[in-house]
């Protein structure tokens, strides 16, 4: 250890932050984890990798990150690991690729017979240091569960604000510890212990939405240990971390508001194309749609047990990114069609909140077979993630200004590319660690970015942004709506990724993909 440390750039002195390099170069002093892999059922192993909590004191503290893996199908064959982020953040890696591995249009059988696929729940996440905002499952779940709606107009606004203040507030009573140590930035230094503990020279990666952020950062980090990497669904990098535009929230950086409504407009072409196949299809679907939002805009319609006022009803209509769940909702805009002109009676909308306090009262009691364990993370996961690597406005009338010029750019949907991520706003400014830079370091392979012609989450403008941004990186373009090639299909595209990750060939320049067929045909 003495002979490693004499390597590394002097300390910096207590008052001063390390430097990137300099805790880059820690990264690399830091012993590789020793994973021990275990059978954990149809066919994949799971493992536990240690690494630093803060890698400025690499031999103080430590976390465990928890790891999957598919071994190569055909092991003569093997080219090594594949890693794979799904995306987020907050999800679990660990649970997704165990649902999502044998996903043909995702990874191809021949794809996964020259690579084990490897995910893990990166540091804050599920299994991985959890970054838990409130003391049990009962008190995370009754918060939740009262929280605001998305306003929809400004009268909306005073309690949504609130709620957002007070998670970030718990947030920091609760998890201050982990919250500095949680940004991408670290992440991709584990990503790079973990490519050392499985033994590959260069990293082989597929990151998707979220995980195309992670692989930017690796990419600039580490340029010389990138041996191939896809970023699917890909995002603008540097408006991401707000390195240009502090004065707008991170979704109205990412233009979110234009890809939610070029998606929804595509969804109501495929719609109309399918005919009887959809449930919105009879009559003009555009017309259709702004009758019940004129509806929704006077009073709400009450359907299912459900409350549909004007912010259900956009945030239920902006919900685009699987394909697959287009048709229930063709669906439900048709119900709250045929219900437009039916008086709204509060009674008939409480089945939905009846539910809601009977859940959080099965978690207090443990009725719903976990006995009050904190099982999912996600909202203060995705938090503490995306607030520790963006720098936003700190001011809420920033965001009551940006959401009526946004809807008024961009109809029914701009204020939804503003408030999303709300809780940012008033997250500790000590755990707001954006990457900085450089984005532009040449990379020992060139990098493949995928993305659809209509994404409700990365649009397309943003991921040529990054694909130039980075010094060598090509982008090939799906002809579909949707988020990613996870769920827009796309043979084409699966086939070019393959040939990509095992052989390194890319696609010629500008080159196009189509999409598998209509969503409201499919079995």
């Amino acid at each position: 250890m003495i002979c490693l440390l004499l390597a590394l750039p002097a300390v910096p002195s207590h008052a001063e932050t390390p430097t990137d390099s300099y805790l880059d170069a820690l990264a690399d002093a830091a012993p590789a984890p020793v994973l021990q892999w275990a059978d954990c059922r149809d066919g994949f192993s799971c493992a536990t990798a240690q690494v630093p909590l803060d890698y400025a004191q690499p031999g103080s503290r430590t976390i465990g990150l928890s790891l999957i893996k598919l071994p190569a199908a055909d092991p003569a064959r093997r080219i090594g690991t594949l890693f794979v982020n799904f995306g987020g953040p907050g999800r679990s890696g660990v649970q997704r690729l165990r649902e999502r591995a044998r996903w043909p249009w995702l990874f191809s059988e021949a794809l996964r017979a020259r690579f084990d696929l490897v995910s893990w729940d990166t540091r804050g996440v599920a299994d991985s240091a959890p970054v838990r905002c409130f003391p049990d499952a009962t008190a995370q779940q009754l918060f939740l569960t009262a929280y605001p709606p998305l306003p929809g107009a400004a009268d909306g606004e005073r309690p949504f604000f609130t709620a957002s203040k007070s998670l970030a507030e718990q947030c920091q009573a609760n998890a201050g510890d982990l919250l500095p140590h949680v940004s991408t930035v670290d992440t991709a230094r584990d990503l790079d212990l973990l490519r050392r503990a499985v033994g590959d020279e260069k990293l082989t990666y597929h990151g998707i939405s979220y995980g195309t952020y992670l692989g930017a950062l690796y990419a600039n980090m580490f340029p010389g240990r990138v041996r191939a990497m896809a970023l699917d669904g890909s995002l603008d990098f540097r408006g991401n971390a707000g390195i240009d535009t502090v004065d707008q929230p991170i979704d109205t950086r990412q233009d979110v508001a234009t890809g939610i409504s070029g998606t929804f407009d595509a969804m109501l072409s495929s719609c109309t194309a399918a005919g009887p196949k959809c449930a919105f299809s009879e009559g003009n679907p555009v017309d259709k749609w702004h009758r019940i939002i004129d509806r929704v805009r006077r009073e709400p319609i009450a359907w299912d047990g459900t409350r549909y006022d004007y912010s259900a009803v956009i945030t239920a209509a902006g919900a685009l990114s699987n394909p697959a769940a287009w048709p229930q909702l063709a669906d439900t805009l048709q119900h709250l069609y045929d219900l437009r002109d039916t008086p709204y009676r509060p009674e008939d909308a409480l089945a939905e909140a009846m539910s809601l306090v009977g859940r959080a009262a099965e978690i207090g009691t443990g009725s719903a077979g976990n006995a009050n364990t904190y099982d999912d993370n996600y909202t203060e996961a995705f938090d503490a993630i995306q607030c520790g690597d963006s720098r936003v406005p700190r001011d809420e009338s920033v965001y009551s200004a940006l959401a009526v010029s946004e809807d008024q750019r961009v109809p029914y949907f701009g204020r939804l590319g503003v408030l999303g991520a709300m809780t940012c706003a008033y997250w500790p400014q000590t755990a707001v660690r954006p990457y900085s830079g450089p984005w532009d370091r040449r990379t020992a392979a060139p990098i493949l970015v995928i993305n659809g012609r209509n994404d409700p989450a990365t649009p397309l403008a943003g991921a040529a942004a990054g694909a130039r941004e980075l010094a060598d990186a090509h982008l090939l373009v799906i002809e579909g709506a949707g988020h990613s090639s996870m769920y827009v299909h796309s043979t084409c595209a699966e086939a070019a990724k393959r040939e990509y990750l095992i052989a390194g060939t890319l696609p010629p320049a500008e080159a196009t993909c189509p999409a598998d067929g209509n969503p409201f045909e499919r079995n």
